[in-house]
């Protein structure tokens, strides 16, 4: 698989924009760029693993295992700078490597632990490295708050420890020299403050001269002096120079601990690859949540089912103005592979194109999309697309021009996995030569077995879909009375450009449009009408259709009540039955022992008493035998059975074996009455009105005209030529 869906096909479909909308998703900077940049996938292996990581990651939004925060740091220039020899980074830098470092391997526990809901998240973080020996080191040396440990070095510890006793001395010999001056009276009313990091008297002008110590200021008005004592000085001389020590010893102890690291650049680096691509997949899925987006089938056949798509972009853009979107049901087959969309100006069908152009580019790049659950597709190594005014005054190109170089593109990378998508297809040029060139642009397309859907107004385009078997046309719904489009798209039947209709609507006087329709051709406007009428007809169709379809909804809905309740009175009916017949069965008893028992006492006769009764209780016993046959128990009694059951089985094979002579005899005798119709058909000499039907194709006309080698077929609304052989007879011409 190549990668040929080139850049004017992704802006042709404002695939930019999708990912936009994506980006706003992300948690970091980084991976709002890696989303920038999603192209489609070439890949196939590589485009599933992509698209199941994001389907994985939205699950996960329905689940109790929801995945982990993995939010970071941008630590791309730290690494950079910890790879060179000798160099260091600064403790913030090393505790957000920390953190990345932590937060990495979190998610590879959590993935391990849930591979069974999350199996392509555990196949990729198995590629990453666990270990926890970056964050380990990074902790024994800082502290949370991002300071060096004491215990960092055993220098450190002592240089600390000096600078603890230095701070006590200059504490108390500042107190103590502060002291002196409040007894004195040399200070003002604020008796001390800090300058440059020291404590300082705050001593009056007139006695700056009095107090021994270092002159560091003044107010602004002169009136204070600030004089750090003499006494703190030697001190203060000594607490620096222990404080450069610390640092000295500090930034020997990170370029340890930068060596230390080091070796593990590289793996910070996929530590900081395998964190982007997360957040990039995590945009992805709350996209999809957001626009209700799944994963559709993919088909290794080829074939294209969108069951209610939505266009993503036009989606969203309604959504914050709370307009309703048009969903669109579309697809593409080997028997359907080339759809012809016409219809009016702003009726919907380039929205329609570039819904499904969108949307199998999005697909392809690894994006969820907005389709219905049952919806299905395939992997095209090419899609092509030609949409827009695209005249350019730099190349000096007009739009004819420019369209008939995309024409030779897509002729020379048009192949069976092809999928192209044309809009206004033939415009640009004279009507009649135009559409000419398109009709055989579009038979090129069909010939080479691409997936295709076009739009156009040329009725040219709309009777070459009509002929063309796998072709099909198709329209976008209007309302001829409102003259507003539906939006709907309507598969079967080519659609009117509802061109003067329109016109009227926007204002145009009756009279001129009656000149414009005097000066086109009179079968053209036919046509035109016809398809419009048709159109029309259909909607009214639709209508009462969806009218019927409600009322039959209902009637079956009462139907069903009916049937329940007809349901429940037999089941009662039937429970009377039960009981009606065990009380005449308990009766019939009854009043044979009744006759038996009265008998007896006429004749006192016992042995005729128990010879009635036993006779009885036989034939009651075979009566019950014959209702509820007992199942064999014994040996002897099981092998009887089967051999009963051998016998009719031998009965059921010699009766299937006559019934099967009897079926090839037929079949014979329908075969060779196949052939004799077939001679028949073949010998016949096509007349004129003979009604006809091209071969494989359902749609009757009759013949016009027989030339020498071919014939013309009228259907009402247009005619066609073909040869006599590709025609069937129907029924012969009325004389």
């Amino acid at each position: 698989m190549t990668k040929n869906i080139s850049e004017k096909t992704l802006q042709d479909l404002e695939f930019s924009t999708v990912l936009q909308q994506i980006s706003e998703f992300c948690i970091s900077g980084l991976g709002k760029e890696n989303v920038l940049e999603i192209k489609p996938i070439s890949n196939k292996k590589k485009l599933f693993n992509e698209l199941n990581l994001v389907n994985e990651y939205l699950s996960s939004f329905q689940s109790e295992n929801r995945i982990p925060n993995h939010s970071f740091d941008d630590i791309t220039e730290s690494v950079k700078r910890l790879a060179i020899e000798n160099s260091f980074i600064e403790t913030q830098a090393f505790l957000k490597i920390a953190t990345t470092s932590i937060t990495v391997n979190e998610l590879i526990k959590f993935f391990k632990k849930f591979k069974i809901q999350f199996p392509t998240f555990f196949e990729l973080s198995q590629q990453i490295e666990f270990t926890t020996f970056v964050d380990d080191e990074i902790k024994k040396i800082i502290d949370i708050s991002g300071e060096v440990k004491n215990n960092a070095s055993p220098i450190l510890k002592q240089i600390r420890k000096d600078i603890n006793l230095v701070r006590g001395k200059i504490g108390a010999s500042f107190t103590s020299a502060l002291t002196k001056a409040i007894t004195s009276g040399y200070l003002d009313d604020i008796k001390e403050t800090v300058v440059d990091n020291q404590r300082v008297l705050a001593v009056t002008a007139m006695h700056r001269r009095k107090v021994a110590g270092s002159l560091l200021g003044a107010s602004k008005s002169g009136n204070i002096v600030y004089i750090a004592p003499q006494a703190t000085l030697s001190y203060s001389r000594e607490y620096q120079n222990l404080i450069f020590e610390e640092k000295q010893e500090i930034v020997k102890i990170l370029r340890i601990l930068s060596e230390k690291i080091r070796p593990s650049v590289y793996l910070l680096k996929e530590y900081l690859t395998f964190l982007i691509h997360i957040d990039a997949i995590g945009a992805k899925a709350k996209y999809a949540n957001e626009m209700n987006a799944i994963l559709p089938k993919i088909s290794m056949d080829k074939k294209v089912f969108f069951k209610n798509a939505y266009h993503p972009i036009l989606w969203k853009k309604n959504k914050e103005q709370n307009l309703n979107t048009v969903s669109q049901t579309l697809e593409l087959n080997e028997k359907q592979q080339i759809i012809v969309i016409s219809g009016p100006n702003a009726g919907g069908k380039s929205i329609t194109l570039k819904t499904i152009g969108l949307l199998q580019v999005m697909l392809q790049s690894g994006l969820l999309i907005p389709v219905d659950e049952r919806s299905q597709t395939y992997i095209f190594d090419t899609i092509l697309t030609d949409i827009g005014d695209n005249q350019s005054i730099e190349n000096q190109l007009s739009t004819y021009s420019y369209r008939l170089k995309n024409m030779r593109y897509f002729l020379r990378k048009c192949n069976e996995n092809t999928l192209f998508l044309i809009d206004e297809f033939g415009t640009g040029s004279d009507p009649e030569l135009g559409g000419a060139l398109a009709e055989i642009f579009l038979e090129e397309f069909y010939y080479k077995k691409a997936f295709g859907i076009i739009t156009t107004h040329y009725s040219n385009l709309k009777v070459l879909a009509n002929e063309l078997e796998n072709v099909t046309n198709a329209n976008m719904q209007f309302d001829e009375r409102s003259l507003e489009p539906l939006y709907r798209l309507f598969i079967g039947q080519a659609g009117s450009s509802f061109t003067f209709e329109v016109a009227q609507k926007n204002g145009i006087p009756f009279s001129l449009i009656n000149k414009a329709k005097k000066r086109v051709e009179t079968e053209k406007v036919r046509l035109d009408k016809t398809i419009s009428k048709l159109q029309k007809e259909r909607n009214r169709l639709q209508k009462n259709s969806d009218n019927l379809e409600k009322q039959k909804t209902k009637g079956q809905e009462h139907l069903d009540n009916l049937q329940a309740k007809e349901q429940r009175i037999q089941d009662k009916l039937a429970g009377f039955q039960d009981l009606y017949d065990n009380n005449q069965k308990m009766l019939s008893l009854g009043r044979r022992t009744n006759e038996l028992l009265n008998k007896y006492f006429q004749t006192n006769n016992k042995k005729e008493l128990n010879a009635n009764f036993n006779k009885w209780v036989a034939d009651e016993k075979v009566k019950h035998l014959k209702k509820s046959p007992t199942k064999p128990k014994t040996k002897a009694q099981k092998q009887k059975a089967k051999v009963v059951e051998k016998k009719m089985q031998e009965v059921i094979k010699k009766v299937e074996k006559e019934v099967l002579q009897k079926v090839v005899e037929v079949r014979k005798e329908k075969k060779i009455e196949a052939i004799k119709i077939a001679k028949e058909k073949s010998e016949y000499i096509f007349k004129l009105n003979d009604r006809v039907r091209i071969i494989d194709s359902n749609s009757v006309g009759t013949i016009d005209k027989i030339d020498k080698k071919s014939v013309t077929i009228n259907y009402g609304i247009f005619t066609t030529k073909t040869s006599p052989e590709k025609i069937e007879l129907v029924e012969k011409g009325k004389k």
